[in-house]
């Protein structure tokens, strides 16, 4: 099996995630998390919320209805333009997506070409149906919008929401208020968005149904060039892939400082480029080598967007860079869509004078980053597979086992078991010999194993055993919790936390 096999293999054995209704003939971009992809996905949005939502203390979460009337998506644009290119076999009439098919079978980048031209591309290199190799009808747009009939009559018609932006654009003039109407202030959502991919594939990375983590950043235009916090990112470098850099392929590593007075890039945009970027790093641990921000050229990005740089991170499961967020200056665009076409008036008054607000958008897929986590941190040795996710994100603190079924182990562990259940994510099991043990735990990333045997008794130790190394030490019982807390917060190394068995 390739690594992809052997993640999804683990994810639907042990409970990350799996197709949705698969008893009933699962449909293709839509999954079910299981207990422990349930508990990563919600340390991961909880960890989102805790850094984002800290960046600024006018920064708070809104949460808003999956279903939105029509009017919203006139307003947005999303009737008009929210498509993608779909082309069809003329003799099974199979339908995907005509980029997808483009980039895999010419290895080149298919964003930002309009129909024609995929037309042409497919017809000049010969380009037939995946199913049946046969001839290919002409490349055309197709709306990935999914309607509702809501009420008895069926005839108000609404819309699943593509995207979570959308709430915080319609909440604004209630939180302007509430919030004692000051600029900046932040709107973050995190929640469901659906979309009617064509052909949803890669597995769990292109999904109908999918969670966003987003926060949309109102500020005045003429204060783009400014932030609050610069002097603590003016030195810091930015991994960044310019639209220049195509040629040479090669990332390059800019100051804030550079990026702003260089490459013309306003300090504002900057900063939260710097934020984003410290999450990966230093909050997921990401690798420096398997990040980067890409930024797309005008012919790629929404219209409106005025500075779109996508964060991609390298996934040996996807061949490659591949987008898990975004950083979008979006403008007025969302804010003067909506005051037009609800004939609202969403200007602000601050510091004198009268706008509409700009927004600066930093857009998640969490879905997405999940399997990142699952790609980046999968590992394999001689004897085992395992997941060396950090702290923050495992699914599970602590195991407790038995070292046997008998002599009063058991019920030793399961006292130990349930004192730690206070404080921490842990799982019991004592089934099986106690190697095995370890290695599901080890493939499930938990992060340390607590074994209760004699000694518990006797002197009223445990062992401790961490998942990286799988070198072990005695601890105190006593001691437990207070341990396992400074370990699990990196405020100990764990050489140091108790006697180390040889």
């Amino acid at each position: 099996m390739n690594k992809t096999d052997k993640i999804m293999d683990i994810a639907a054995k042990r409970g990350f995630f799996y197709p949705s209704a698969e008893i009933y003939g699962s449909k293709a971009g839509f999954w079910t998390y299981g207990h422990l992809g349930t508990r990563i996905k919600h340390k991961w949005q909880n960890l989102w919320r805790e850094f984002f939502l800290g960046l600024n203390n006018n920064f708070f979460e809104v949460e808003d209805c999956n279903i939105l009337p029509k009017q919203v998506f006139v307003g947005s644009g999303h009737l008009e333009n929210f498509n993608d290119p779909l082309t069809e076999c003329n003799k099974c009439h199979f339908r995907f997506r005509a980029d997808d098919l483009i980039e895999d079978a010419l290895d080149i980048n298919a964003e930002g070409i309009d129909e024609e031209a995929m037309t042409k591309l497919i017809e000049d290199n010969m380009l037939l149906c995946p199913k049946c190799q046969s001839k290919l009808l002409p490349v055309r747009m197709f709306n990935m919008m999914f309607d509702l009939k809501v009420g008895a009559t069926g005839d108000d018609v609404m819309y699943l929401r593509p995207e979570t932006a959308q709430a915080p654009f319609l909440a604004f003039k209630r939180e302007f208020n509430a919030l004692r109407k000051k600029i900046p202030m932040g709107l973050a959502v995190i929640g469901k968005a659906f979309r009617n991919e064509i052909s949803p594939r890669q597995g769990f990375f292109r999904l109908r149904e999918f969670s966003q983590a987003e926060l949309q950043i109102f500020f005045d235009a003429d204060k783009i060039n400014e932030a609050e916090d610069w002097n603590s990112v003016k030195d810091y470098k930015l991994r960044l892939f310019t639209v220049k850099d195509r040629k040479t392929k090669k990332i390059q590593e800019v100051s804030c400082k550079d990026a702003n007075t260089k490459l013309k890039i306003p300090k504002f945009y900057v900063y939260h480029l710097a934020k984003v970027q410290q999450f990966y790093l230093d909050a997921l641990k990401v690798q420096k080598e398997n990040f980067r921000f890409r930024e797309l050229d005008a012919k790629e990005r929404a219209f409106y967007n005025k500075i779109h740089f996508d964060v991609e991170l390298n996934l040996e499961t996807l061949k490659g860079f591949k987008e898990v967020a975004g950083v979008h200056y979006r403008t007025n665009h969302d804010l003067g869509g909506h005051q037009k076409c609800s004939k609202e008036n969403l200007e602000v008054f601050v510091d004198e004078k009268r706008f509409v607000p700009h927004v600066l958008e930093l857009s998640f897929g969490v879905d997405r980053n999940v399997w990142a986590l699952l790609d980046i941190f999968y590992k394999e040795e001689k004897e085992r597979a395992l997941f060396t996710f950090p702290q923050n994100v495992a699914p599970i603190d602590v195991a407790v086992f038995p070292l046997v079924k008998k002599d009063n182990l058991p019920e030793k562990a399961q006292e130990i078991f349930k004192d730690l259940t206070k404080s921490f994510k842990t799982f019991y099991d004592e089934s099986g010999s106690v190697g095995k043990r370890y290695r599901r735990q080890d493939e499930i990333g938990t992060i340390y194993c607590v074994t209760v045997d004699h000694d518990t008794l006797d002197k009223n130790t445990v062992t401790i055993r961490d998942r990286d190394s799988m070198k072990q030490i005695k601890v105190d019982v006593k001691e437990l919790v207070n341990v396992l807390n400074k370990l699990i917060c990196c405020e100990l190394k764990f050489e140091k936390a108790g006697s180390l068995i040889k």
